[in-house]
């Protein structure tokens, strides 16, 4: 494969924004290759940032799904900026975490919360359970 065609950090930020989304609406890997007549292999590699998602499939996953395509950029473009840091610090050695299940989970749960004020005291909560380990490592 050459080294253009190969997934990069915006991939991965795409494959990431496909499970969240899919998370949201309750369905399984296997569901989603389903509707999209696709292995769950080939969803599992979507979503890990294995296999880069063509715009004529992005499309496709956008319909299914009831998102609009930019919602799977969200994020790419700090991810971008990260990555050439991380490209100029590293030598080329480029690596980007994704987020495990349960920050996934996390996440999921408190966009269901409806009340405002509600997930501002949790986030705020969070922030002070995070600081108390790491003061360090919380920003606003």
């Amino acid at each position: 494969m050459s080294e253009n065609k190969l997934p990069n950090g915006i991939d991965r930020v795409v494959g990431q924004r496909i499970r969240w989304r899919r998370r949201e609406l309750g369905l399984t890997q296997e569901q989603l290759a389903e509707l999209l007549n696709l292995t769950f292999q080939q969803v599992q590699k979507y979503e890990k940032g294995v296999n880069r998602v063509s715009a004529g499939r992005l499309f496709e996953i956008a319909s299914v799904m009831g998102a609009p395509i930019s919602y799977f950029y969200e994020g790419a473009e700090a991810e971008l900026s990260d990555e050439r840091l991380r490209a100029a610090e590293d030598n080329g050695r480029v690596q980007a975490p994704l987020l495990d299940t349960d920050t996934l989970n996390l996440i999921a749960a408190f966009q269901r919360i409806g009340d405002e004020s509600l997930r501002k005291s949790l986030l705020n909560a969070v922030r002070a359970a995070a600081e108390a380990f790491d003061p360090k490592q919380v920003q606003d």
